[in-house]
């Protein structure tokens, strides 16, 4: 993480000295993600739930990282679920793209591990997708909300409704 912070300020120092050679340079522009990525990483490292841990696999690329949720409470306590996010070039226009890596039941996660979150989904017909005012944290506080007790309270409701 510190390695792509000090590639930005280097490139910013480098633009008043640019010379006939900035075409070589306009191949290593960092583009806007990696811009955002650098501020959101640090907030969501500064706010991280404490049942979450995030790990970059690659300092050098923010756009892919993984996320352990470790629940303390609710069905799922005791539990290590894995998630990989990769975070795509038109970011923030468009959310991340996040899949669960372990093989569990959850009414929010398919067997493949693709997630029914609406803040991940572009266009919600709630209205509660996803905004390019939301951040990284938002994703990993959503991914751990499906892990709470109040989730429990809502299962244990489902159930009562609808079993037979």
């Amino acid at each position: 993480m510190l390695t792509l912070a000090s590639k930005l300020k280097r490139d910013d120092g480098l633009r008043g000295s640019r010379t006939a050679a900035s075409a070589a340079d306009s191949t290593r522009r960092v583009s806007v993600r990696d811009k955002l990525l650098v501020k959101e990483v640090a907030e969501l490292e500064a706010n991280l739930p404490c049942t979450c841990k995030v790990h970059f696999p690659d300092p050098n690329k923010l756009h892919c990282f993984q996320l352990t949720v470790t629940p303390d409470e609710g069905y799922y306590q005791g539990g290590k679920f894995q998630f990989e996010t990769e975070v795509p070039d038109a970011y923030n226009m468009v959310p991340p793209r996040v899949r669960c890596l372990t093989r569990m039941w959850h009414p929010n996660i398919t067997e493949t591990g693709e997630i029914c979150l609406s803040l991940l989904r572009e266009h919600s017909i709630d209205g509660t997708g996803w905004a390019p005012t939301r951040t990284l944290k938002d994703v990993v506080w959503g991914l751990n909300s499906l892990f709470t007790e109040d989730f429990r309270n809502k299962v244990d409701d489902y159930i009562k409704r609808y079993a037979r």
